[in-house]
């Protein structure tokens, strides 16, 4: 089951990046800089920003994530963004006794589909065991058997090595993600898009609820392209931007 958290973000995002504006069209210097800027003139050096499509200034706020219950389908969409820093769960240090997997809901949907799907899992959780059994006396046959200290645990970390190249990409992993804002607007815009695959998709949408709790004036515009003008994906658009809509420029 998909989890995010916003677990770290910068300090008064709002009030920093109105600053950096305010640095860019100003004559202030760093000493008064932050001085006098209300909630009001906040929002409007950032409404401005958003007005002239001067971003630069947003990319000196970021966010952290923690998110939990996504694929390693997922892992490898969301790593393309490469304007962010990620650590995820390692399959050579954690080994996946029991792995739990997610289930796209066209499979969970369909009874055949599901029954077929959960069965090819724990075949694979079987494979994944017996690999990591065989390598794992191989290997501890080879660096001096399990008489001398820290034998075991180093055969079992070089055994989990390789068997978790049988695991599938709809194994469940971990991730802690942080981007800047600019980064945060180029991954609302195209993954809440309805073209977008489902599973990052959904994540998108959680993340950016998230976000607009944490500073409203900031993600205001934030989402995908057809949210707040014109579709910007030409013949490839769903056509269902009106749907899109209906779900509200502050509500997810």
């Amino acid at each position: 089951m998909l989890k995010v958290k916003l677990i770290a973000s910068t300090p008064e995002p709002e009030k920093l990046v109105a600053a950096a504006a305010r640095f860019c069209y100003s004559p202030a210097d760093y000493d008064a800089i932050m001085d006098g800027l209300t909630e009001e003139k906040t929002a409007d050096f950032i409404k401005m920003l958003v007005e002239m499509g001067h971003e630069s200034p947003v990319e000196h706020a970021s966010f952290t994530f923690a998110i939990e219950g996504v694929s390693r389908s997922l892992l490898a969409q969301i790593t393309r963004h490469r304007i962010a820093s990620f650590s995820v769960q390692s399959q050579r240090y954690v080994k996946e006794n029991h792995f739990t997997y997610v289930t796209p809901p066209e499979i969970e949907n369909n009874a055949e589909a599901k029954a077929f799907y959960a069965k090819t899992m724990d075949e694979i959780q079987q494979s994944y065991v017996k690999l990591s059994d065989i390598l794992y006396e191989k290997h501890l046959a080879e660096i001096g058997g399990p008489d001398i200290q820290g034998n075991k645990s180093k055969a079992r970390r070089m055994a989990i090595e390789d068997a978790r190249f049988v695991l599938p990409n709809a194994c469940e992993t971990k991730i802690m993600m942080t981007m800047n804002v600019r980064s945060l607007y180029n991954f609302f815009r195209l993954r809440c898009c309805n073209r977008a695959q489902w599973e990052i998709r959904a994540l998108a949408w959680k993340m950016l609820e998230i976000c607009r709790a944490e500073a409203p004036v900031l993600f205001q515009k934030a989402g995908p392209a057809c949210l707040y003008g014109v579709c910007d994906q030409g013949k490839m658009s769903c056509g269902r931007a009106e749907e899109v809509r209906s779900r509200g420029g502050s509500h997810v």
